[in-house]
C-alpha cells in the first residue's frame, strides 16, 4: 500500500471538487494538520474518515487504498491486493501493541515486587510508611494490569474452539476470565459454549 501514492490521490480529489486543506478539514471535522499528513502519506484516514472522503469525492474504498480510479475489469484483483496489505498492516500494528502490553506487564510487576521487597523488608521504615508502599505497589500492579488487558482486549481477536468464530470480547469478559497466558475461558457470542479461545494477532 503507498501512502504516497494514496496522499496525492486524496489532493487530486480534493482539488478537483474545489476544497482546500482548510475547507476539507472543516467539512470532516479534523485539523488541517490531519489532512496534510494524509496527502503527504504520512498516514491514512481512520475509517470513519475514509468513509467521508469517498462519499464527497464520489470514489470507492478501494479506488482510495489503490490511490487511483480502477478500471471495472481491474476492480477485484485490486479488492484483493488492498484486503491483504491491510492485513498485513493489522498483523504488524497487533505485534507491536502486544509487545506493548508485555513491557507494561512486566514494568509493573517488577516494581509491584520490589515495593513490597522494601515495605517488608528495609530496616527502619514507620508502620505508616510500609503501609503506604504496599498499597501504592497494590495500585500500581492493578494500574498495569488494567492496561495490558485493555491492548490484548482490542488488539487482535479471540477464536472460539468450538466453532471457529473469532471476534473481539468486552472488557470485562477478559478481565475476569481465567487464562493461560493470551488463552483465555470465554463464552462465544456466536455460539453461545464456553471453551479456551485463543488471541490471533
Amino acid at each position: 500500500m503507498d501512502l504516497r501514492k494514496i496522499g496525492k490521490f486524496i489532493a487530486k480529489n480534493r482539488q478537483e471538487k474545489g476544497f482546500t486543506q482548510e475547507s476539507l478539514a472543516e467539512e470532516l471535522d479534523v485539523s488541517n494538520r490531519a489532512v496534510s499528513k494524509w496527502e503527504r502519506g504520512i498516514c491514512l484516514p481512520d475509517a470513519n474518515n475514509m468513509a467521508k472522503l469517498c462519499k464527497l469525492f464520489n470514489i470507492s474504498y478501494n479506488e482510495l487504498l489503490s490511490g487511483e480510479k480502477i478500471a471495472k475489469t481491474d476492480y477485484e484483483k485490486k479488492a484483493e491486493e488492498n484486503f491483504e496489505e491491510f492485513a498485513k498492516i493489522e498483523t504488524a500494528q497487533n505485534k507491536k501493541f502486544f509487545l506493548y502490553e508485555n513491557v507494561i506487564g512486566y514494568i509493573s510487576t517488577i516494581t509491584f515486587l520490589i515495593l513490597v521487597f522494601v515495605a517488608s523488608y528495609v530496616e527502619g521504615l514507620p508502620v505508616w510508611a510500609r503501609v503506604v508502599l504496599l498499597l501504592f505497589s497494590f495500585a500500581l500492579l492493578i494500574v498495569g494490569v488494567s492496561f495490558c488487558i485493555k491492548i490484548e482486549t482490542e488488539a487482535g481477536k479471540y477464536e472460539c474452539q468450538k466453532c471457529g468464530h473469532q471476534y473481539v470480547p468486552k472488557f470485562s469478559s477478559v478481565y475476569f476470565a481465567m487464562h493461560l497466558g493470551r488463552t483465555r475461558y470465554m463464552t462465544c457470542p456466536k455460539c453461545g459454549k464456553k471453551s479456551w479461545q485463543k488471541k490471533r494477532a
